[in-house]
């Protein structure tokens, strides 16, 4: 694998350029701001994201989707959950007809509930078999310093999962792969709503015994919506199950903790957001994953708390108040 372009410049996408570099890869990273792109390439650091890190020289830069996609056989989709189909509407005409298309995105789209690969294949016409998505424990500070991770590559076409596989594996990046596209999906989604919520217990000063309880919660109600939808129910006690939401509930690297402890303090969801500084996917994402398990008549009370707050302006004591208040039942 000769050529990969990676579609957005921050933390992450740059992160994950430096993996496929070191992994043996010449990548095009591509941005929509010429002056960034024009600095990443120059200086082989991305200042505005990850400033320190010192990229490899394979990796380089530009603002040009014609220069970036032309005979890319991988195109990473490094972009924002709730853009990422008006972006790829955009940068269609460029995409090489026969690369295969990784996501990177976690989230569910707002108003179509669709997963990230299914707005990869609409938008596209790519055919399953084409689209991959990677998920799991990917803080994008710790893969940037070379910190020992691992992950998950999923796609429909095991084959095409395992070239995807090769094509990242290093020292300290290992990949696993996994054909259960769905539950690695919505388990990369959901995990971001639960770290809000853990975030939020952390702000008010509650402990770990509340932490872990919404943690072990948050897991059955991810479990619950995937398994209606037709994901394996291995998939949530693996990397891109339980690993992923460990790291991202209490790693004071996520941004979506981060934001849930600023809300916890009582600040609003504007001023968390704008502290935070990047996209947090879980404020938007609660909100289109509880749709999407309306619409299968399942139960999801963490998150149904979470949009509360992010979208109704409940205070979050009052949300962890109704949670304790439901009608008690045997766990499942």
């Amino acid at each position: 694998m000769s050529h990969v372009a990676v579609l957005g410049s921050g933390s992450w996408g740059t992160a994950f350029s430096q993996v496929l570099a070191d992994a043996g890869t010449d990548v095009v990273l591509w941005g929509r701001r010429a002056a960034l792109c024009e600095a990443i390439d120059r200086t082989h650091e991305n200042p505005d994201y990850l400033p320190g890190v010192r990229l490899p020289e394979q990796v380089r830069a530009t603002s040009d989707p014609r220069r970036a996609l032309a005979g890319a056989q991988v195109v990473v989709l490094a972009l924002p959950a709730q853009t990422l189909g008006t972006s790829l509407g955009q940068l269609r005409e460029h995409l090489p007809a026969s690369a295969v298309l990784l996501s990177l995105a976690k989230g569910v789209e707002l108003g179509t509930c669709r997963r990230m690969s299914e707005v990869v294949q609409d938008v596209t016409g790519a055919a399953a078999e084409q689209v991959a998505v990677l998920t799991g424990p990917n803080l994008a500070g710790e893969i940037a310093a070379r910190q020992p991770s691992a992950s998950v590559v999923a796609c429909a076409d095991e084959q095409v999962a395992a070239r995807l596989q090769e094509a990242c594996f290093t020292p300290y990046f290992r990949p696993y792969t996994n054909t259960d596209v769905v539950g690695c999906e919505l388990a990369g989604a959901v995990k971001n709503v639960i770290a809000l919520a853990v975030g939020m217990t952390a702000g008010m000063g509650l402990g770990d015994n509340a932490k872990a309880s919404l943690i072990t919660r948050g897991l059955a109600e991810t479990s619950r919506l995937g398994l209606e939808l037709g994901a394996d129910p291995m998939t949530f006690a693996g990397l891109a199950g339980l690993g992923d939401l460990v790291a991202t509930c209490y790693s004071p690297l996520s941004r979506n903790r981060g934001l849930g402890e600023r809300l916890g303090r009582g600040m609003s969801v504007d001023e968390a957001s704008a502290a935070t500084g990047q996209t947090a996917e879980g404020v938007k994402t609660a909100e289109s994953v509880l749709e999407l398990a309306r619409r299968h008549g399942v139960e999801m009370p963490i998150t149904e708390q979470v949009v509360r707050v992010v979208r109704e302006g409940a205070a979050p004591r009052e949300a962890v108040g109704a949670l304790m208040l439901r009608s008690t039942k045997a766990e499942r």
